[in-house]
């Protein structure tokens, strides 16, 4: 059985205050000069950032008592998940390549996902001091108060009192796509060419991390085609935001176009190609 709405609201403020606190022990680590890199069995990087990050994140959520999936915890056979009702789904620190890069565009993401479906989400970029949460079927929001979200103590009210809802007005401008700055793809390239006959206009922006969902939740761009591997982890708290904001992630398959929406806690994490829109 799914959580009720009061449940709901307790779970998300948990995930608010547990991704800002895991962000203000990243930035101790992007302030420094001490990443302590490791290279993980797939070739990516890992940092005392991520480490630091994650057991910050699992202490918050353990007083929730739901089972967490994290990128950085321990693997979970599917035959253990598979009967989860809920369960906490984590990115300690999403982009870490452009953490080392050190051009700010990396994420904490928490997400709650209720059966498959990605219900609360919170999404917090520290170098950049932007927080955005929400719940797929209430709403989502943004807070853009670089002040508030540098306290080290800050409530939730404090918070909300200081959000927008998504989408915020943007006003005119060209039709815009983001796209990973440090995955793309032929055939990405080949569908935003694609558009530009119909948007002549059209703007392409390389973005790290799960900001790219973000900014289209935000209204800031119009679409985040998305046909490289991606995990759960990597889109589940950005997905509810997407949803909160009125907006779609679905799967995109080459040549039949759009499909269902993209679910999770499958028996393979990785993700199809989505589009976001």
């Amino acid at each position: 059985m799914p959580p009720s709405p009061d449940a709901m609201k307790s779970l998300l403020d948990t995930a608010v205050l547990a991704a800002l606190a895991a962000g203000h022990k990243i930035l101790e680590v992007y302030e420094s000069d001490d990443f302590d890199v490791e290279v993980k069995g797939d070739g990516s990087p890992l940092t005392r950032a991520d480490r630091l990050a994650n057991e910050c994140i699992l202490e918050a959520l353990a007083k929730t008592e739901l089972p967490v999936l994290s990128e950085e915890g321990r693997a979970i056979a599917y035959a253990e998940r598979r009967d989860w009702d809920s369960f906490w789904l984590v990115d300690p620190l999403d982009g870490t390549k452009e953490f080392l890069k050190r051009n700010g565009e990396f994420t904490v993401n928490i997400a709650l996902v209720v059966g498959q479906e990605p219900r609360l989400g919170v999404v917090f970029a520290p170098a950049r001091w932007t927080l955005y949460f929400g719940d797929a079927l209430g709403g989502s929001y943004f807070v853009g108060d670089a002040a508030l979200l540098r306290k080290r103590s800050v409530s939730v009210a404090e918070l909300e009192a200081a959000s927008e809802r998504l989408p915020r007005p943007q006003g005119d401008r060209p039709f815009k796509v983001v796209g990973s700055r440090s995955h793309g793809s032929p055939e990405t390239a080949a569908y935003v060419e694609g558009l530009r006959a119909e948007h002549p206009d059209l703007e392409m922006l390389g973005i790290g991390s799960s900001l790219k969902l973000c900014m289209v939740a935000e209204g800031a761009a119009d679409a985040y085609p998305r046909f490289a591997p991606t995990m759960e982890w990597d889109t589940g708290a950005a997905h509810a935001v997407v949803l909160g904001a009125g907006k779609k992630v679905l799967r995109y398959e080459a040549g039949s176009g759009v499909q269902g929406p993209v679910v999770y806690n499958k028996e393979d994490l990785l993700n199809p190609w989505f589009l976001v829109t």
